[in-house]
């Protein structure tokens, strides 16, 4: 004889599951703090006003918010945000981890590739034009401005003075 219980547990572990894959967006406000210049450069992107570019009735349509806000119900930002693209950013986010590139990958950091982005932009699209990875690349670059800032940051840092020489 079983206990009632048992029954439930398959249940209840797949509603955890979903909890948890919930859990790991932290949302766009967490990657402004240590990256405002691509924060604000998406901010300006048709990525950011992604859902807002919907009429009504397509705000409601699941064909339409899969592209126009992937992340809806894992996340509080509607539309496609950073962690569309570089995923849920729970276990990377953290800036120790930031700071080591291969962990940041290693706990689920992403690079976006073409075939990440082609699984919107592609031939089943409404969008009338053809999609061009490279030249779309360009239209949603929002790293080199920090990478610029971060480099003219390291050059200002002087660099480790020479050690003292004893006095005579």
């Amino acid at each position: 004889m079983r206990a009632p219980g048992i029954r439930l547990l398959p249940v209840l572990l797949l509603a955890l599951c979903g909890v948890a894959g919930a859990a790991d967006f932290v949302g766009a406000d967490s990657c402004k703090g240590c990256h405002p210049e691509a924060y604000e450069a998406w901010m300006q992107s048709k990525h950011a006003r992604a859902v807002s570019s919907l009429s009504e009735q397509q705000q409601k349509d699941g064909r339409c918010l899969s592209c126009h806000s992937p992340d809806q119900v894992a996340q509080t930002q509607a539309s496609v945000s950073c962690e569309t693209c570089h995923g849920g950013g729970q276990y990377y986010s953290p800036e120790y981890v930031m700071k080591d590139p291969e962990l940041a990958r290693l706990v689920g950091l992403v690079d976006p590739s073409e075939k990440q982005c082609r699984s919107c932009h592609d031939a089943s699209s409404p969008s009338l034009r053809p999609f061009d990875f490279k030249e779309s690349l360009k239209a949603i670059d929002h790293w080199s401005a920090e990478r610029a800032r971060r480099a003219a940051r390291t050059q200002a840092t002087p660099a480790t003075p020479p050690p003292a020489t004893a006095k005579k």
